[in-house]
């Protein structure tokens, strides 16, 4: 690796001072000089500095509460479109699309490892994007940031509007059962540390599981709700979509991998990233990639073509409730998550760059207490607001996905590596190849987030035009329980 990145002054003149700002009360360090097996446990970052300034220690996690927020990160909504991927793909090239995208997110999960192991003092995926291209981009991030994590919670109150109308027959409007999901969630994210969260990540996580096989097990022995009597699968090894509804399809893929842009900010507190986060990643990995191969056969070989999205909805009546009210538990803690992370970065944005009291960020005191408070209520307000603006599962997280997924997961860490390997992309044979390979994550970013837009918008507006549909607009009370 080059000992120096781009050459982009800009990017380096606020690098330098970003690491300057943050360590104003405890005195300038030079992260990036740090070698890669070092790590200073005092001046790492703002959770570091507040710690040392007599604040609470945030960085605990360790590489299996980090591998278990890892997984619940990943393996949560995203695993229920899988089966609707399958029927539009066909059995065998949706199972080699989710095998190929999950090991190209591996590799640009290492790649942000790489990143914050040059630039210590980065917390959140906007300073890193600092880093790259000064204040301007890293607003442009923060923007991004929280436009994908809300949409990401919205995905969790849209789902849990379709569990509630599944348990209840479509007992009260869609928009306020969506309310009451987002006021739960918003009650959920009051605790401001992530170990809080680390705690519930295992039952979460068995959480969207054990329904899953409840499911599976169910469509062993029964039809699935939505279909006839005299049903039969129409099952197909080899799909033929058109070219919106592939790619469509591929969208929902790489949602399912598209937790990345949380991995900066779950760093920033762990105790020791450089050393656990790769055994982390691995954790999630031997996990996921699996998880996802089996929920996505298995559904869509025994449901065929009446597969639903959210998948848990494919079950038979009686047992589709059971599933949906033991996910519940996940549906809330996915809330809690990425609610958690959208209201840290505003938390962080706040008391740092805003109030420039960052030594006080860990304090509990009325002050620090009532921002915490004023932004989750802002936070979940625009998150209902966007459930009931997009209402349909699949959309949302197509939308989220080509937006935004499309470079936080897949675009931006080549554009990373890029940078710290600018002088040395080309130096040999291996260099040539690795540098042709995220210059290739970069066009992709890019070819999915301007094609996945057409696809998804496109998809959205001929489900509100189509008369069969239930669903015409946003802000509905139709039942949205059966897509």
């Amino acid at each position: 690796m080059s000992d120096r990145p781009a050459p982009w002054s800009l990017a380096e003149e606020n690098s330098k001072q970003a690491m300057k700002e943050s360590y104003t009360q405890e005195g300038d360090v030079e992260t990036t000089s740090v070698h890669a097996g070092e790590v200073d446990a005092t001046h790492r970052g703002v959770f570091g500095t507040a710690a040392a300034a007599g604040g609470k220690e945030y960085r605990v996690l360790g590489r299996w509460k980090a591998g278990l927020v890892f997984i619940h990160t990943e393996v949560g909504l995203g695993i229920l479109s899988l089966p609707s991927v399958l029927r539009t793909l066909g059995l065998i090239p949706g199972i080699i699309a989710i095998i190929g995208v999950g090991l190209v997110a591996t590799y640009t999960a290492y790649v942000y490892l790489l990143y914050w192991r040059r630039y210590r003092h980065i917390d959140n995926l906007p300073d890193a994007m600092r880093v790259l291209g000064g204040k301007a981009l890293a607003i442009v991030g923060g923007i991004g940031l929280l436009l994908n994590l809300s949409l990401a919670c919205s995905s969790a109150t849209l789902t849990m509007s379709v569990a509630f109308n599944t348990l209840t027959a479509h007992s009260m409007c869609t928009v306020a059962f969506a309310g009451f999901a987002a006021l739960i969630c918003y009650v959920l994210c009051m605790p401001r540390t992530l170990n809080f969260v680390a705690y519930f990540s295992g039952p979460a996580t068995l959480g969207i599981i054990v329904p899953i096989f409840i499911v599976i097990i169910s469509l062993g022995v029964a039809r699935p709700q939505n279909a006839p009597v005299d049903w039969h699968k129409d099952m197909h090894l080899v799909g033929h979509p058109s070219f919106r509804d592939g790619f469509t399809a591929i969208l929902s893929i790489c949602y399912a991998f598209g937790g990345r842009q949380a991995f900066l900010t779950i760093m920033a507190e762990m105790e020791n990233p450089s050393k656990d986060f790769v055994p982390a990643l691995v954790i999630l990995q031997s996990f996921a990639m699996p998880m996802y191969v089996l929920t996505g056969a298995a559904i869509y070989g025994l449901a065929g073509k009446y597969v639903t999205s959210p998948a848990l909805g494919s079950a038979p009546l009686v047992p589709a409730k059971v599933a949906y009210g033991l996910a519940l538990v996940t549906l809330f803690n996915t809330g809690l998550l990425y609610g958690h992370a959208g209201v840290k970065y505003l938390y962080v944005f706040v008391m740092r760059d805003c109030l420039k009291v960052p030594e006080q960020m860990t304090r509990n005191n009325i002050k620090t207490w009532s921002i915490w408070v004023v932004l989750a209520t802002l936070f979940w307000v625009w998150v209902f607001v966007l459930a009931n603006a997009i209402p349909v599962f699949n959309n949302i997280i197509g939308v989220s996905s080509a937006l935004l997924v499309s470079w936080f997961s897949f675009g931006l860490p080549g554009i990373f590596w890029l940078h710290l390997n600018w002088h040395n992309q080309f130096r040999d044979w291996k260099m040539t190849v690795k540098s042709l390979l995220n210059w290739l994550l970069v066009l992709s970013g890019a070819f999915l987030n301007v094609a996945g837009m057409w696809a998804s918008i496109d998809s959205l507006v001929k489900l509100f035009n189509n008369p069969e549909s239930t669903v015409h607009g946003p802000f509905t009370c139709a039942d949205n329980s059966l897509f």
